[in-house]
């Protein structure tokens, strides 16, 4: 990032620090999200209070430099908030894990947006409190940038938009008639531009994550993160190995959220079946046999996810000097992580009701959220590709190639 230099007023010595927002004001958040979380998600739609409560809690501006007016946290800071932010709801961790994802990409770009603008977007972005949306989407094709002079004009659609709606900002991809493909900025208010409240999956329901739809949008040169035709550097794709951590933090924050819920409910609520011979669901051995069961899905899929996270931390740190070889290393430690990830998720949320009894699907306990919003996130991306790069590379060595997915 060039600075045409944005001078910006350290943050103040009494203003909030890391280590307060990512201990008592995470905690607070935690549980302000976990008061409500049953009732929202059995109605789904747009979390606009709890959005403002994210807003309030400092978070937004937990990975831009402090210099800029931010917390100067990393990726390590970022999906720690992730995760404790899923074990309670799952749907608010992901618009903020995104809301981070769109702020890596503005630092992780090589276009006029991120080289010449990208300080004065991070440091608004701190000072205003802004929420970022996604619509890049690369799968959906459908939004086309057609060049004139100075920028281009917008027509189309992208769909899966997480945190679109509400936000300030939103990231977007788009082609063009010649088969490029450009990444830009638009303030979400930008004539033109239409978010829908579409989203109607059975799970991660306060994601936000519908329609957006843009009618001649204005995108000028200097909104562009990337131009058509410019290959990205190693560095630049570690975009998309942020998202992959992200997601694997969320899915494994909902797998902590369900073996915990369903721990306090086998201690407080279960009763013993009556051929146990115990006084205690607790105390028979059958119960305690299948918790060590599903411990053992989440053990190992926190080991792998803190090392991964330490690898991709590091790979960061290099800069422009990262290598292909080193963005393989990443890519690899991150496919073996989120491949646990998802069997723990999926694995802890659906046998959890066996351990818990047929009382516990009561709706008014929600203990069914936990699968339902793991089943829907972890379709992403399909996970049967990371077994793929992961057989390669034990196979050949071969290190995954560089997608927005991979």
């Amino acid at each position: 990032m060039t600075s045409s230099t944005l001078i910006r007023t350290p943050k103040a010595a009494d203003g909030p620090t890391l280590d307060h927002v990512l201990g008592s004001g995470l905690e607070l958040l935690a549980e302000q999200l976990a008061a409500t979380a049953v009732e929202r998600d059995r109605h789904g739609g747009h979390a606009a209070h709890e959005r403002e409560l994210i807003r309030a809690s400092g978070l937004l501006a937990l990975t831009i430099a402090p210099e800029l007016g931010g917390l100067g946290g990393g990726v390590a800071e970022l999906f720690g908030a992730v995760r404790r932010l899923a074990q309670v709801d799952s749907a608010l961790a992901h618009v903020l894990g995104f809301h981070h994802l769109q702020l890596f990409g503005v630092q992780l770009y090589g276009g006029p947006a991120a080289a010449q603008h990208g300080q004065r977007h991070l440091a608004d972005t701190a000072e205003q409190r802004l929420f970022w949306g996604n619509a890049l989407n690369p799968a959906d094709t459908r939004l086309q940038a057609r060049r004139v002079d100075g920028g281009y004009r917008l027509q189309g659609l992208k769909s899966f938009c997480s945190g679109a709606l509400g936000s300030d900002r939103l990231t977007l991809s788009a082609t063009t008639a010649d088969g490029g493909f450009l990444i830009g900025i638009v303030p979400t208010r930008r004539e033109g531009v239409q978010v829908e409240s579409d989203w109607d999956a059975f799970g991660q329901r306060q994601t936000d994550s519908g329609t957006v739809r843009f009618d001649e949008v204005w995108l000028a040169d200097a909104e562009l993160l990337q131009l058509p035709g410019t290959a990205p550097t190693p560095r630049a794709t570690l975009r998309s190995q942020i998202a992959q951590g992200i997601m694997a933090h969320l899915y494994l924050g909902i797998a902590e959220g369900a073996f915990d819920a369903a721990r306090r409910y086998t201690l407080e609520h279960s009763k013993p079946w009556f051929a146990s011979g115990v006084a205690r669901a607790a105390d028979d051995p059958l119960i305690q046999q299948r918790y060590g069961d599903l411990w053992l899905y989440l053990r190992p899929a926190q080991a792998l996810a803190d090392a991964a996270m330490r690898e991709l931390a590091q790979a960061l740190a290099r800069g422009e000097a990262l290598t292909t070889a080193e963005r393989g290393a990443v890519a690899v430690a991150n496919a073996e992580s989120k491949v646990l990830a998802h069997r723990a998720a999926i694995e802890v949320s659906t046998q959890l009701f066996e351990l818990t009894g047929a009382r516990s699907t009561s709706g008014r306990l929600g203990l069914d959220r936990f699968w339902r919003n793991a089943r829907v996130h972890t379709l992403h991306d399909p996970v049967d590709y990371k077994l793929r790069d992961l057989g390669r590379h034990v196979l050949d060595a071969r290190i995954p190639d560089p997608t927005a997915y991979s």
